[in-house]
Order: C-alpha cells, then sequence, then structure tokens
C-alpha cells in the first residue's frame, strides 16, 4: 500500500502520515511536507525516486508524470491496465493526501501583485486530486484534515476505507478543485476585464425548518469571506433558530443600522422600519424608535449600533420581539434576557465600512447582481429648489428620513420628527397612498405640526405635497427628476412648505 501526500495545510499531516505508516503504508512525499516528515523522524520517499526524474522549474514540474498518474488511474479490475503498469514498472498508489497552494488566501493579501498570483496556481495537485477522485473504486482521496481520523477509522477497522467513504472523498476532491478553479478564474477575468461568467461559492450554514411558507423548503448558506452587517456571520448568543423570514427580516434591519454612526435603534417588520430614532444615547434612540410604533413592533426585530446595556435590556423585555441585534451585549443585558428563551440574541460586526458588496436576486432561470446601495448623499440647505428654506432642525430631520426612506419597500414615504419616523408608508402602487399612509400614522401619533418627509423616488405629481401640506409637513426632501418637478416646487411654494433635491433615488423593489 502506497500514499502520495503533498499538503500545503498541514494541520495535523504528521501524525496522518505517521498512522498511515504504523499501518503498512509506504509515505511518498514532495517538497516541503516530504521536510517536514523527515524532521518527524518518519521514513519517506522522495516523489523523484518514484519517477525517476527531478523537480524541474523550481518545482513548477513535479508530479506530472506517468509513474505518478499511471498509479491513480489504472484500474485495478481490468487486466489490461495491470499489465501496462507492470510493462512500465509502474506501482499503484492506494490513497492521496492532497490540499493546494492557497491562492485565495494570497489574493485577499493587499498589494499582491499578478506574479505573486499566479505563482500561487496550483498544477500537479489538481491534477493528482481529479486523478484520485476518478478512480475512487480503489483509491482514497483526502482533501481536508477534518477527514484524516474517519479515513484512519476505517482503515484500522477494515484495511481499507469503504466504498461510500471514497465516493464521499471524491465528491469532496471535485468540490475542493472546483472551488478553487472558480477563484483562479474570477480573479484572472477581473484582471482581464471580462464578466461573462459568474461563479458562487457559499458554504452552508444550517438547513431550515422551512421558507417563507412551511410547505416551501429552504437551506442558509454564508459566503466565506466574513462582511460587517452580515446575519450570516454574526454570533447566536441564545434563543431558537434562526428562520427564512427571520434572517430577511434581520438582513434589511442590518443595512439600515449601516446608515447611523449616532446612538441609533431600528424595530423592523416584514423587512420595513416600524420605527425608527436617533438618540443621545441607546435609551433615548430605543425609547424614541418604540414610541413611533408600539404596535407594529410587536412580533418585530430591533437592531441597534451600540453595545446593549442591561437598562436598555430591561425596557425591551415586556415587548414580544424575535430577534434583538447589536455589536455587543453587556452581561447585564443577557441577564435581563436570561428568562425569555426563544428570543434570538445575535452579536453582529458593525464597523462603518461601507464596502461595495455583490446583492444576489434570483428570478426565474436567472440571477440579478448589482452593488449594495450602501451610499447616501447628505441633504444640504444648497438642494433646497423652493422660496423657503429649512431650518438647521429641519435639515438635520431631512437627514436621518432620507436615509430611513432608502430602506423602506417603493413607493416609499417616511414621515420625521426630532429625530425619530412619525409614519412609514410602504409598498403603495402609486405615492400618494403611500404618503396617505405615512401621514395618517403621523397624526395618530399626535404629530401634526413641524413634520419632514422623505420619499424614495421623485414626486409625479403635485398631489402629494398638497397632501403633506395638510398634515403639517414644512419640508420634503426627494430626488427630483419628473418631467411635473415645477408643478411640485409651484405648490410648495404656495404652502410654505421647504423641498430639497437630492438627484439621488433609492427605489427598493
Amino acid at each position: 500500500m502506497r500514499a502520495l501526500v503533498s499538503v500545503s495545510d498541514k494541520r495535523g499531516v504528521v501524525e496522518f502520515a505517521t498512522a498511515l505508516a504504523e499501518l503498512g503504508y509506504e509515505i511518498i512525499a514532495t517538497g516541503g511536507t516530504m521536510t517536514a516528515l523527515l524532521n518527524s523522524g518518519l521514513k519517506v520517499t522522495n516523489i523523484s525516486d518514484v519517477t525517476g526524474f527531478p523537480e524541474i522549474c523550481e518545482g513548477r514540474v513535479k508530479t506530472l508524470h506517468p509513474k505518478v498518474h499511471g498509479g491513480l488511474l489504472a484500474r485495478r479490475d481490468k487486466e489490461s491496465h495491470m499489465a501496462q503498469l507492470a510493462e512500465n514498472e509502474i506501482e499503484t498508489i492506494d490513497l492521496v493526501c492532497v490540499n493546494l497552494y492557497p491562492f485565495e488566501a494570497t489574493i485577499a493579501k493587499e498589494g499582491v501583485t499578478m506574479e505573486e498570483a499566479v505563482e500561487n496556481i496550483d498544477i500537479g495537485g489538481p491534477s493528482m486530486l481529479r486523478s484520485a477522485a476518478k478512480n475512487y473504486a480503489s483509491v482514497t482521496v483526502v482533501c481536508d484534515p477534518d477527514d484524516y481520523a474517519k479515513v484512519l477509522e476505517e482503515i484500522r477497522a477494515e484495511g481499507n476505507t469503504t466504498l461510500q467513504t471514497r465516493l464521499a472523498l471524491s465528491a469532496k476532491a471535485y468540490t475542493h478543485t472546483a472551488l478553487y478553479d472558480s477563484h483562479i478564474a474570477t480573479y484572472m477575468r477581473k484582471a482581464a476585464g471580462l464578466n461573462e461568467k459568474l461563479f458562487l461559492a457559499f458554504d452552508k450554514a444550517q438547513d431550515l425548518r422551512y421558507g417563507e411558507n412551511p410547505h416551501q423548503q429552504a437551506t442558509f448558506y454564508r459566503a466565506n469571506k466574513e462582511v460587517s452587517y452580515s446575519v450570516a456571520h454574526a454570533k447566536q448568543l441564545g434563543g431558537k433558530e434562526l428562520s427564512y423570514n427571520n434572517i430577511q427580516d434581520a438582513n434589511a434591519a442590518l443595512n439600515i443600522v449601516r446608515e447611523y454612526s449616532e446612538p441609533f435603534c431600528v424595530g423592523l417588520k416584514h423587512m420595513n422600519p416600524c420605527g425608527a430614532a436617533v438618540g443621545a444615547d441607546l435609551k433615548e434612540a430605543w425609547t424614541k424608535a418604540y414610541e413611533a410604533d408600539k404596535v407594529s413592533i410587536y412580533g418585530g426585530i430591533v437592531a441597534v449600533n451600540r453595545p446593549l446595556t442591561g437598562e436598555v435590556a430591561e425596557l425591551m423585555k415586556p415587548i414580544f420581539l424575535e430577534i434583538v441585534m447589536a455589536p455587543a451585549f453587556e452581561p447585564e443585558a443577557l441577564e435581563v434576557f436570561a428568562s425569555k428563551k426563544n428570543l434570538r440574541l445575535l452579536e453582529v460586526k458593525m464597523d462603518n465600512v461601507k464596502e461595495p458588496q455583490p446583492q444576489y436576486v434570483g428570478v426565474n432561470g436567472g440571477l440579478l447582481v448589482q452593488a449594495v446601495d450602501v451610499e447616501c448623499k447628505e441633504v444640504v440647505e444648497d438642494m433646497c429648489v423652493t422660496e423657503r428654506k429649512p431650518s438647521q432642525e429641519e435639515l438635520v430631520d431631512l437627514n436621518f428620513g432620507w436615509r430611513v426612506v432608502k430602506h423602506v419597500k417603493s413607493n416609499a414615504i417616511v414621515v420625521v420628527k426630532n429625530g425619530a419616523t412619525a409614519g412609514v408608508g410602504a409598498g403603495q402602487m402609486n405615492r400618494v397612498g403611500s404618503a396617505e399612509i405615512a401621514l395618517e400614522q403621523a397624526k395618530a401619533a399626535g404629530h401634526t405640526e413641524g413634520l419632514v418627509l422623505a420619499s424614495d423616488g421623485f414626486l409625479p405629481f403635485d398631489d402629494t405635497v398638497e397632501l403633506a401640506s395638510k398634515y403639517g409637513v414644512v419640508a420634503i426632501v426627494q430626488p427630483g427628476g419628473s418631467i411635473r418637478d415645477e408643478d411640485a416646487i409651484r405648490k410648495a411654494n404656495e404652502k410654505g412648505i421647504a423641498m430639497l433635491f437630492t438627484g439621488m433615488r433609492h427605489f427598493k423593489h
């Protein structure tokens, strides 16, 4: 029995090779792996002694040889194959332990050059893995150190791995090489300015009980690169397993939190904010957000951008919530929530780095890809297009509302007072319908003057301005760009409303 060992990830390889040797395997190795094994006192055969040919081209060519691949690919059940091995003095190789040059880690380094990247493209490793995996009927292929223990256990018990295990390891090896090649192809295509193909690789985080509804199957996958404001990479500190809808809502809430550097809290339901506020501290932000809509927050999600204190946790505790998210939970907060066994607590990395990330949306038979909408213009007085100009206090609220409305389903209208949402109108088929919902909500809460209104898209008619004036709106921020902008401006001037055009829309379908 012979085993060929050549790994970049050397976790546990000395122990693995030593155990194989004790089980009667001849150990063949290359380069740094051979050095590590020899230094441990293990007897090792150099790959060059197998091939009868030296490593050349600075190690680029060492295992690409018939005495390696013949020993891997020959079918043991075919007399002609075995006769050809004997005729060419080739011995079979029964186990391959290989993992690949760290290409992904190399290109992740800041300032890496194309030359460095190319030198970390493994050629021989993938070839050996593919050859061994193809002949899984006779060859055990191991590319993951986590599989060493299982392989050794089966060899000790049965004298070899089982066919089912070899099949599973074969599939894993092909997955390993496919993922490796996709990283290389993506890197090279980007350097060449090509985008005709898209390769995606995500690791399964968990199987979900069901999807949006109980009759739909669902699975949650995460990208292997950690990013900020990600529920996929959050640390769950307590509560039930996340559901499909929980994950969607949590993601929506985190996208809103990302907008704010001052103490901020958002309550969210069905992917729309039901209450959001800034405050001098987290306690004030939570109180204002909760007061904005005490009804809708029931069964919702709360996200904050400061470590959650025991004091704020006490305020949240009486309300039924599905999830609370924060960058950290103080011990007192965890103690307060300890009795709420089903409440999911998620610790989420929040570092205010607005990295451009791709957003994927599936459609029947296709996939839409766009950059996540992390841009948001500051609303300034120079954007004002009306006779009346906003006060400084109104500008603060206009900026707050403008950052919230981009995360409300279109057509979206958000009404704001004193750094908190007073009304939210989401997802209506016409904008005045959304405005009616938001303004009526603000009125029901007792907000009837000094309000500001934010719209994610332009106002196509002056009817929204007319309506807003009846509910105490004194300033409006919108993208502008309608062929009837002059009508809206005229109506705003007539009603004494300040109107500002940002020149940037934030549709969210």
